[in-house]
């Protein structure tokens, strides 16, 4: 009987617990990464709209005589963004076309609706430059949030293409 029970084959609960242990531990350190990595893949939203936007501007810069970047009214841009964004996305509208600026922030069409206790996204990119547009150049902004706590995230983009995250809502703890 003794030898018919040394020659079963199979593990025993201390190497079952841990194997779950080691797993516990794994997880414990894969999922925080794993939701910082997927809000950072949700800020690039941020980044191609204001590619888009910033070509949009220069676009529109080239064809308006005399040659500005301040429109009348937000739709001379020629952007709009597509799907449910998770940003608003910014730029200063002139009313007098080609004004000396820096006009008024103006949100695009679309905008995500702004939801009480969170970031408020009805609100420009007051971080890391102005939303403004002149005759001689711009600043277009994106403000969002990412990751569902109160912080925002923001982007700032200028006419010579400079981007900036102001705020960022992945690394901010409030």
């Amino acid at each position: 009987m003794l030898k018919q029970l040394k020659s079963q084959k199979g593990f025993t609960l201390i190497e079952l617990m841990i194997v779950v242990a080691i797993i516990g531990i794994l997880a414990a350190i894969a999922i925080p990464n794993f939701i910082a990595y997927q809000a950072k893949s949700k800020q690039a939203e941020a980044k191609v709209a204001l590619g888009a936007i910033f070509t949009s501007a220069v676009a529109f810069n080239a064809e308006s005589v005399p040659n500005t970047y301040a429109p009348s009214t937000i739709g001379l841009i020629g952007y709009t963004p597509s799907g449910a964004p998770r940003y608003s996305f910014w730029y200063a509208v002139d009313i007098t076309a080609g004004g000396p600026g820096p006009g008024t922030p103006t949100v695009f069409p679309g905008a995500p609706v702004v939801v009480a206790g969170s970031c408020n996204t009805g609100t420009s990119p007051a971080v890391g430059g102005a939303v403004a547009a002149s005759p001689t150049g711009f600043t277009t902004g994106a403000k969002g949030n990412v990751d569902g706590d109160i912080a925002c995230d923001e982007w700032t983009m200028n006419d010579q293409r400079s981007l900036i995250n102001a705020k960022n809502d992945v690394s901010a703890t409030t």
